[in-house]
């Protein structure tokens, strides 16, 4: 496989660059005040202009790019826009994406393709009226024409920024306003009329494009994509080359927007570099990624840096192929699309393995005897290879590979990971009791550990180099120390730098020296260490630390997690105790959800029905359940809890009160952000009474 590896390294004499697709050689080093040599890219696409300051907050402004000497960190830096051209020309035929459309067959666009695509939305948005500078924001759910217009505006000089679906038209608003939007591309009629609702008040909205459905092109400024892909055919390339010319590495090309759950959501403002060397580093860890060869599956949401980063810009980086799943993925079809298209990677958050977990168990559950004994034996088995293999043993054992012929690799085709080579965990903490049942089947599911100010991965781990209670090992090419640590390897706050580190939040520069200190360190609000194999391990949030009453700083996913290990059938657990004299739980039973909407019923989940029954109780939904308390279920409950708390490090982290809340957790009633990872001011907000009610006596 070609890779930027294989490109001339950075030197004192030259740097190797890109300008439609071929190398050339560009001559003109600037000196910067640290003494690291920085280039300065003249002749388009790929330009560096100087700037005085690893940050920047303001639109059209550039940083200084965080170069080593050697390694990782030296790969001579490319843009967007130089990335798609260099895989276009050297794997022109090979796919880059495929769509299943309403005939039920996958619809193949190569990179050829894919370029001509990007150039022809590009031009399109410029014959709108995109402006240097400004947005054009996507709102729907990942396809071609996501990734297009993605690619589409940064090419044309503007910078792309993505819109969680499940946005309200307020919130929508404050991104589309804040990004300065000239031009929203949205997927289909609910997501436009968000947009229309707010249109008036968008002081450089010019133009909303829809790519799915009718489109009604009678209402002014409305208009298919169609009619943008043929307005841009039309114009001539002149403009866009020499927009292309002026683009600098060193210059935002994206917005991704924080969760905001305090306040507004922040535009993290990410460079070209940004996103090109971390899907290099990403790529450079992973090793083996291999055009024609390898297929990944497209369906965490692409407004989140990390399908941004793995979906679009490493697969751009390694020519490999990208198949878009179905928008109900989350909601259940996932597991269809994984079955067809068989991955060779796969990228999931917690709740994605936690579903699959769950799904492994109730057949388990409902198989005879003889294949329990037999399923658990290959675990066994499974396991002793894993462990000898993280602990640097070689060689495989006959039991094992007995075990991965007649259970493992029946379980990866019922899964659809037949193919896998990677499985990656991403987005909030996955439980070490799940990834060690993962681990048992021959599925060993690796850490990443990111944010969106560090343009997606900080580390990611590679089997057999990982634990199951670490984050991932340090990505190469970057750095990490902890601060209020006497100890260079912590604990203390995790504080990353390299050349993946975010610019800055736009118009917000404020913001951006509470997170971004002098020094360039990203200061992430996560308390972790570092082990002496470069493994992080993250031991809680700063923000989510409970302090208690007594003066006890309590970590809560820890203790949730402990929770959820010793009660199956409890979806999320919340652990409350802040300024308070003891901890309590409020804990949701896992209910059924509306296939429609995505949001959660009050009717329990087959399995949980089952456990319900298995105690004696009679109800099927959690209302009853509440209603009642009924003695069996809050037993159980108490019971589970009391397991946990033997887990305990100390008296202070023993639960004494728990809560089961009316519903379960879902991302349209606002308790879950896009990626599923609870959002803890608003459970705590919308269950204050039930909270206050632990401490009343």
């Amino acid at each position: 496989m070609e890779s930027g590896s294989e490109r001339k390294p950075i030197t004192d004499a030259s740097t190797v660059i890109v300008e439609n697709g071929e190398e050339i050689i560009n001559v003109d080093k600037m000196q910067v005040p640290n003494g690291i040599s920085h280039q300065k890219f003249l002749n388009g696409p790929d330009q560096f202009i100087p700037a005085d300051s690893y940050t920047c907050c303001n639109p059209g402004g550039h940083v200084r790019i965080r170069m080593g000497s050697r390694g990782v960190a030296a790969e001579p830096p490319i843009s967007v826009p130089g990335l798609l051209s260099r895989t276009a020309a050297r794997y022109p035929d090979d796919i880059a994406f495929a769509t299943k459309k309403a005939d039920g067959r996958w619809h193949k666009t190569t990179y050829k393709q894919y370029q001509e695509r990007v150039r022809t939305i590009a031009k399109g948005f410029l014959k709108l009226g995109l402006e240097r500078y400004h947005s054009v924001c996507i709102l729907g759910f990942n396809s071609e024409q996501w990734y297009t217009a993605d690619l589409g505006a940064i090419h044309a000089g503007g910078y792309a920024a993505g819109i969680y679906t499940t946005n309200s038209a307020e919130a929508c608003y404050f991104c589309l306003e804040s990004s300065r939007a000239n031009i929203c591309v949205v997927q289909d009629k609910k997501q436009l009329d968000k947009i229309l609702s707010v249109q008036s008040r968008l002081k450089h909205l010019k133009a909303i494009v829809q790519w799915e459905g009718v489109v009604n092109t009678s209402i002014p400024g409305v208009y298919s994509w169609d009619q943008i892909m043929e307005m841009g055919a039309k114009e001539p390339d002149t403009q866009l080359n020499n927009i292309l010319k002026s683009i600098a590495v060193n210059e935002c090309c994206t917005l991704v927007y924080t969760s905001g759950t305090v306040g507004q959501p922040k535009a993290v403002m990410l460079s070209h570099d940004n996103l090109t060397w971390d899907a290099y580093s990403i790529s450079e860890r992973v090793g083996d990624l291999q055009p024609t060869v390898d297929v990944l599956i497209s369906y965490l949401p692409l407004s989140h840096v990390a399908a941004q980063v793995v979906d679009i810009y490493t697969t751009l980086h390694n020519a490999v192929a990208v198949y878009f799943a179905q928008p109900d993925a989350l909601k259940g079809s996932l597991i269809e699309t994984l079955k067809e298209v068989r991955p060779t990677r796969f990228l999931a958050v917690p709740r994605v393995w936690e579903k699959m977990y769950e799904k492994i168990m109730a057949v388990g559950k409902s198989s005879g005897s003889l294949k329990r004994y037999i399923a658990t034996w290959a675990k066994d088995k499974g396991t002793e290879h894993h462990c000898a293999r993280i602990n640097g043993q070689s060689g495989t054992s006959c039991g094992y590979k007995m075990a991965k012929s007649v259970v493992f690799n029946k379980v990866r085709v019922n899964l659809g990971l037949d193919r896998c080579s990677t499985f990656v965990t991403a987005a909030a903490p996955l439980s070490p009791e799940i990834k060690k049942f993962f681990l048992s089947l021959d599925i060993p599911i690796m850490d990443a550990f990111g944010m969106s100010e560090a343009a997606g991965a900080h580390t990611l781990s590679i089997y057999p180099k990982f634990k199951l209670d670490c984050s991932g090992e340090v990505l190469d090419g970057t750095e990490t120390k902890f601060g209020g640590s006497a100890s260079i390897n912590g604990p203390g706050e995790i504080q990353m730098r390299g050349r993946h580190v975010f610019m800055g939040y736009l118009s917000d520069e404020q913001k951006t020296k509470d997170t971004l200190d002098d020094e360039g360190w990203l200061h992430s609000g996560d308390v972790g260490r570092l082990d002496s194999n470069n493994l992080l391990y993250i031991t809680g949030r700063i923000k989510e630390l409970l302090i208690t009453a007594g003066g006890e700083n309590i970590a809560p996913v820890l203790i949730e997690q402990t929770v959820q290990a010793q009660l199956l059938h409890v979806g999320y657990a919340v652990l409350i105790g802040d300024r308070r004299k003891f901890l309590a739980i409020l804990l949701t039973l896992k209910a059924k959800v509306d296939s429609n909407t995505g949001d959660a019923l009050d009717e329990l989940e087959p399995e949980t029905c089952k456990w319900v029954a298995s105690l004696g109780c009679k109800a099927t939904t959690i209302s009853e359940i509440i209603k009642t308390k009924d003695p069996a279920v809050y037993k159980a409950i108490e019971e589970g809890i009391a397991r946990a708390n033997k887990q305990a490090i100390s008296n202070a982290q023993k639960i004494q009160k728990f809560a089961i809340l009316p519903a379960d957790f879902s991302m349209n009633t606002g308790e879950l952000g896009p990626t599923l990872k609870i959002k803890r001011n608003v459970v705590y907000e919308k269950y204050k009474d039930i909270i206050e009610g632990f401490y009343k006596d």
